[in-house]
């Protein structure tokens, strides 16, 4: 493997790469990829302090209105807490592919919920699953806390089914609109009666409010329970189609390519094992291919993550993290609806583009930028934007410098672009970069960071 392909691929299974790592790597293919996996076979789960919990129940929470104020305050800091604390989680990973894995499924099987107990379970399901059977993790997804409440699983009963999850379960997380009908749904709706938790987020049956009757389901008929419905749905392959279209425009290119697509599709056919998968997907020559390096607009965790991966940095103010995560479109925990982020070129606006060019020398340099060209752009984003913002700018950051040039300290300043930039670099770009200075390392990778090509990955 070239360095190039090398980096494309710790930016498709991570958040970037080293060069101290990358220098002591193996070049073979296979040994790199087989490492990636051996890496991510544990799994580490995302803990959190809900000790204020213990000892609370149902009863006392309807019976005392100032203890159920206090557990909503207390839930919505921990909340805080959790979106800082998977950050950190995806910016120091044990696990590294099996990381990057959850934030890809968090935005397929898409859920949201203020209570941080149940969704740091649904949380830790993705991340358990990321690699695993697809069978059993769909069938561990229909049984979340959280995702019978966003779905209204919960209030699926056999005299009043709930179509909600039975239509997402289809339309979102396994064939994709089209690809059934509405008596399918009304049908495979009351196979999943009687699904409901209890206050620990437990999965709890409930018999009496199953529909134990005949149901008809992709014209077959049967007594079948919500387990059934989704083996009914994996054997159909437009499933695994489905799934490696989405994998394909995540990891390889947004732009999809229907005979890889296909290969891919062939592939989880045979067994729904997302390791094999991917094994697949990164082994495969075309995953290597010019015009799938650098084409992907990085997502705003991905680009705090891979900033934070370069030069690593610690947020005085956590609110400032959550603030950033706002104002670029991906705020983690809270996606926009059912069907998730759109992604692509739906993260980049006149306003997210503004903020994204200025954010690495917010967080980096103190708002300032050591290139004279850019003296005009700095002049416009302070009357636009921190005017705007009434104050909440610069933010308050402790970037690690001296780590940075520790892990750099083998890359001479005018080769820094070759890691810190992926994919190609147009002329104007490129002629613009030789007019800058490289005197200061630091400096130069602030300014490599302020570019329209940092975007994409």
């Amino acid at each position: 493997m070239t360095t190039k392909e090398l980096q494309h691929l710790y930016w498709r299974a991570g958040f970037g790469i080293q060069p101290r790592t990358l220098g002591n790597m193996s070049l073979d293919r296979k040994q790199v990829v087989n490492a990636l996996f051996e890496n991510s076979k544990t799994m580490t789960p995302l803990d959190l302090d809900l000790s204020y919990l213990e000892g609370v129940n149902p009863r006392d929470i309807k019976k005392f209105p100032s203890l159920a104020k206090e557990i909503r305050e207390k839930n919505t800091k921990t909340i805080l807490k959790f979106n800082y604390a998977w950050m950190e989680h995806l910016v120091f990973p044990k696990e590294l592919l099996r990381e990057r894995m959850t934030l890809f499924w968090v935005n397929h099987f898409v859920c949201r919920d203020r209570n941080p107990k149940h969704m740091l379970q649904y949380n830790n399901t993705l991340r358990y699953f990321a690699l695993g059977d697809f069978r059993d993790f769909v069938k561990a997804i229909s049984r979340e806390a959280s995702m019978l409440k966003y779905l209204n699983g919960k209030q699926n009963r056999k005299l009043k089914p709930n179509e909600n999850f039975a239509r997402e379960l289809m339309e979102l997380f396994t064939l994709g609109e089209g690809h059934y009908s509405e008596k399918d749904i009304k049908e495979s709706a009351k196979a999943f009666t009687g699904y409901n938790h209890n206050f620990e987020g437990e999965f709890v049956f409930r018999n009496l409010q199953h529909d134990y009757g005949y149901k008809t389901f992709f014209d077959r008929t049967g007594r079948y329970d919500g387990d059934a419905i989704i083996d009914m749905i994996l054997d159909n392959k437009q499933c695994a189609r489905f799934i490696s279209g989405k994998v394909y425009r995540y990891f390889v290119n947004p732009i999809p390519n229907e005979h890889h697509i296909e290969a891919m599709t062939n592939v989880f056919y045979e067994d729904y094992d997302i390791e094999n998968l991917m094994r697949f997907v990164f082994l495969s020559d075309w995953f290597y291919s010019e015009k799938n390096i650098g084409a992907k607009i990085k997502s705003p965790i991905e680009f705090l993550v891979g900033m934070a991966n370069t030069v690593p940095i610690k947020f005085e103010r956590k609110t400032d993290l959550l603030f950033i995560q706002k104002a670029l479109g991906q705020q983690l925990l809270n996606p926009p609806n059912v069907a998730g982020w759109k992604g692509d070129k739906a993260w980049i606006d006149a306003n997210t583009i503004m903020l994204r060019l200025k954010l690495p020398s917010l967080l980096l340099n103190n708002a300032l930028i050591s290139i004279k060209e850019y003296g005009d752009f700095n002049d416009r984003f302070k009357d636009q934007y921190i005017k705007r913002s009434k104050g909440k700018l610069p933010f308050r950051t402790l970037p690690d410098w001296d780590l940075f040039l520790e892990n750099f300290e083998s890359i001479e300043n005018e080769d820094l672009s070759d890691f810190i930039v992926q994919g190609k670099v147009n002329e104007g770009t490129a002629e613009y970069l030789r007019t800058l200075s490289k005197a200061s390392k630091r400096d130069y990778c602030v300014q490599l960071m302020s570019l329209p090509e940092y975007q994409m990955c």
